[in-house]
């Protein structure tokens, strides 16, 4: 008989493997006085914008943890209505996982971008954003 890993441990799993390519603000140059230093800040705002707003591979992994508990214990209580809380709790806190994992992942990377931009503009550069 063979036996599945829990839906919880493939989902965190699969959240972990998500790393995204890198995004950078595309930077218009043309008549600016500051672009000889478009790379240098292009790495000092990357980094402030990943002090504010928090990476997203560990803000979706803590989302799908928190997500799949709560999706569980809800899940499990339905389930056990219908005479099955533990397949109640496997689905519900697989649900749960996915959405607040992908929520939380989405709201931190518009975070970054924002902030990204944000701090780009500050030093006078052109951003055209996407």
């Amino acid at each position: 008989m063979k036996r599945l890993l829990p839906p919880s441990v493939c989902l965190l799993v699969v959240a972990g493997c998500t790393a995204q390519k890198p995004w950078t603000p595309t930077v218009d140059t043309f008549a600016n006085s500051r672009s000889q230093y478009v790379s240098q800040d292009l790495e000092e705002c990357r980094s402030l914008a990943l002090q504010v707003s928090g990476d997203t591979a560990p803000q979706g992994v803590r989302g799908a943890v928190i997500g799949g508990l709560v999706g569980a214990a809800t899940g499990a209580a339905i389930g056990a209505g219908f005479g099955s809380p533990g397949r109640g709790a496997a689905v519900g806190g697989a649900a749960g996982g996915i959405g607040v994992g992908a929520a939380r992942s989405a709201r931190a990377e518009t975070a970054f971008r924002q902030a990204y931009i944000n701090c780009m503009r500050q030093r006078g550069h052109n951003v055209i954003t996407s």
